[in-house]
């Protein structure tokens, strides 16, 4: 694969105008089809299989009116009993009538009429059944029905339209061009050069935009959630600037060494180029890997998220020399852009802050490994707490219109009434479904926790009745989850009808429940996925081993920190959360996934060099020291990038959602690269020594040899050049 990747480099670098052009036309040929074929992203989670997804199915099929999306009104006289006089009917009447006007809008029920008023008669809630679904909501029917009330406003009345019509997808905003621009800072001071620096964002950028201009060209054949897309363009823009990072420093020590610009490019991609595919691979191999879970949203979001690092890896590997032709000798600092080695081969540098972190760590490896271990341990503690749902108003951000419409239902009539559950009764004849209907009703009405049951609405031909349940609790409460599996059980029973029953709430519940089920396969796939991939990088049974526990402690760790924030509410505020509650649900099986190909990004480049000084005749103490030294600048300065990128999605966006995704991204790189990979692995593999390196004989044999460290490569320029080729940089 290096001596591949090697005439991949040096070819790109020679036709580095015709190169340029072909990622030029690809870019404006996915932005125009971007432009004229994108299609609307879904903020939905459906879940095949559950029994709330199958209601929601049978509702479609036999009860079209109530399967569509609903808006609830929250209304608030100024004064108590106010509902009950004339003057206050008419606003009501008029705020039904307003929002029976917006369009895709059946129809809103009478809150008079049904009983849907506060016992003070100051609250009152107006239900708005829509004729689609929630994601077939456009913008202008949003903004129509969030103007309902405007008139009554004015008078002193409090009206705040709510419900799943709002829940639009999240908006990334000029504002995360700041942690863009904090990449660049670091690049800078790492490179010391703003052309090398500008080199590699450039190509980091025009990755990322060919990436999500292809994903946004396939948005109108396959469904999107709305957090695919800004999980493809975090992990995209964060791996690209990397990968490029890596190739373009690697480029610059073989420049030092006195290559000319081809071979110096070659050999980079040839080395670092190598170690930028296997990562990328393993990144693009974990997130494609959430399809084995078979949940439809995460699949897409992990290929989403998998085909921009594809593009970043296929942008490195060749856009990435091309520019580095173009900029020469430029991509050097000043001062050493005249420099000339000695006999053609440099001394390396060992005193750096790389070489005297490794000595430290590898001198006290002992404490450095118990001191990570308990620490570690210690931030994982909150993990044991952790609770997973789909988000709700009721942690939206403060003063959206989801969330005054929650608080303001929660005010009046208390937090059940923001997570109503519905009850579908379906007979294969009237008679049917009207015997059970009562049965059912009373079974409900016993449950612990049920506030109340509304009378059913029937279907137009009878067969198919619907129930509204009130319960005590909110929507993501313990309790209700308990509520939900307590109604199945108590309707298990009856004969003669199918008894479902969904909502948002338990549809939240169903997704979460299937999800945590699935995350132990997922967890055992990705850590086994690791351990066979690295035995193959580094043919050793040990170093995989100790990746693998390595990615378990950051994984535990991150999710602590993350519970203990956005859960527990510990430190909120410095990450601008308003409300702590459950963590989404996907967020642990989709940080698995991510961290997983991220934390061997930081392996391979740090190993691969430990392993390559030591088959080269260092000792094993020395080889682990030259590792770290030579790599802990470029993987510090990788970190920082990452760490900054997904730091601007915690930010400065309000969706709280995409706040815990950058959150927990940002936590697992900072804990994996500075503890883990930079700290506790060099101390590990000090300890191991040459033990290290072990492999049986008969699975070496076993063994392909992907040759990543460029074993093959040498070879090859020893062959043409056996009296001018050294050891590549």
């Amino acid at each position: 694969m290096a001596t591949l990747l090697y005439r991949l480099g040096r070819g790109s670098l020679r036709r580095r105008r015709l190169v340029v052009a072909i990622w030029l036309v690809v870019l404006v040929g996915l932005g125009l089809a971007a432009a004229f074929l994108r299609g609307p992203t879904a903020s939905n989670f459906t879940m095949p299989g559950t029994e709330s997804q199958r209601a929601l199915d049978l509702l479609s099929q036999q009860f079209p009116a109530a399967s569509g999306a609903t808006g609830t009104i929250a209304v608030k006289a100024p004064a108590d009993g106010q509902l009950a006089t004339p003057q206050g009917q008419a606003v009501v009447k008029e705020i039904i009538q307003e929002a029976t006007a917006v369009p895709g809008v059946v129809g809103a029920v009478d809150p008079l009429a049904v009983g849907e008023v506060s016992p003070d008669g100051q609250y009152a809630l107006v239900q708005v059944q829509f004729a689609g679904g929630a994601d077939e909501v456009d913008d202008a029917q949003r903004a129509a029905y969030e103007k309902v009330g405007a008139s009554a406003e004015a008078q002193g009345w409090q009206v705040a339209p709510g419900g799943e019509v709002l829940g639009g997808e999240p908006e990334v905003g000029s504002t995360e061009a700041i942690g863009v621009a904090v990449a660049a800072v670091v690049l800078v001071v790492t490179f010391g050069s703003l052309v090398a620096a500008g080199m590699t964002m450039l190509n980091a950028l025009i990755g990322v935009a060919v990436g999500m201009a292809g994903l946004f060209a396939l948005s109108s054949t396959v469904e999107l959630t709305s957090t695919a897309p800004i999980l493809a363009l975090m992990l995209g823009l964060a791996v690209g600037i990397d990968y490029s990072l890596f190739i373009t420093s690697r480029h610059r020590q073989n420049l030092l060494d006195g290559l000319p610009p081809d071979e110096a490019v070659g050999r980079a991609v040839g080395t670092a180029g190598s170690a930028v595919v296997f990562a990328g691979a393993t990144v693009v191999i974990a997130l494609a890997g959430l399809a084995v879970v078979d949940i439809p949203f995460l699949t897409v979001m992990g290929l989403a998220a998998a085909g921009t690092v594809t593009v970043a890896v296929l942008v490195a590997i060749t856009l990435q020399p091309a520019l580095l032709g173009f900029a020469g000798r430029k991509v050097l600092p000043r001062r050493l852009r005249g420099a000339t080695p000695v006999d053609g081969t440099p001394a390396p540098a060992r005193s750096g802050f790389g070489f005297r972190w490794a000595r430290l760590v590898t001198r006290l490896r002992v404490p450095v490994i118990l001191v990570g271990l308990l620490g570690l341990g210690l931030l994982a503690v909150p993990t044991s707490d952790m609770r997973l749902a789909l988000p709700d108003a009721g942690t939206a951000a403060v003063g959206s219109p989801a969330r005054v419409s929650n608080d303001l239902i929660t005010e009046g009539f208390g937090p059940g009434f923001t997570g109503r559950l519905a009850v579908v009764v379906a007979g294969d004849t009237p008679q049917a479904t009207a015997a059970a209907v009562p049965q059912v009703t009373a079974l409900v009405q016993r449950t612990d926790d049920v506030l109340a049951v509304a009378p059913p609405q029937l279907s137009p031909d009878g067969r198919t009745a619907l129930l509204g349940v009130v319960p005590k609790t909110g929507p993501t409460d313990a309790a209700t989850e308990t509520l939900v599996h307590d109604i199945r059980h108590a309707v298990g029973g009856i004969q003669d009808v199918d008894v479902l029953l969904t909502g948002a709430t338990a549809i939240g519940i169903d997704v979460s429940e299937k999800l945590a089920d699935a995350l132990p396969i997922y967890l055992v796939l990705v850590v086994g996925l690791s351990v066979l991939l690295l035995m193959l990088v580094f043919r050793s049974l040990l170093v995989p081993v100790k990746a693998a526990l390595g990615f378990l402690l950051t994984v535990a760790a991150t999710f602590g920190i993350t519970v203990a924030v956005f859960q527990q509410g510990h430190l909120a505020d410095l990450v601008g959360l308003d409300t702590p509650g459950p963590l989404i649900s996907f967020l642990p099986i989709l940080l698995i996934g991510i961290l997983f190909g991220l934390a061997m990004d930081y392996e391979v480049f740090l190993v691969s060099r430990m392993r390559e000084d030591f088959v080269h005749g260092d000792t094993a103490q020395q080889a682990t020291i030259n590792g770290m030294g030579h790599g802990a600048r470029v993987v510090t300065a990788a970190a920082l990038i990452m760490i900054s990128v997904f730091g601007g999605f915690v930010f400065f966006l309000h969706d709280p959602v995409i706040k815990s995704i950058g959150f927990a991204l940002a936590v697992g790189v900072a804990i994996d690269a500075f503890v883990v990979r930079m700290t506790i692995v060099p101390a590990v593999m000090s300890l191991l020594g040459s033990r290290a390196w072990w492999l049986p004989k008969w699975l070496g044999r076993a063994l392909p040899n992907v040759d990543i460290e460029g074993e093959g490569l040498r070879a090859h320029l020893a062959d043409r050049e056996p009296a001018s080729v050294g050891r590549p940089g």
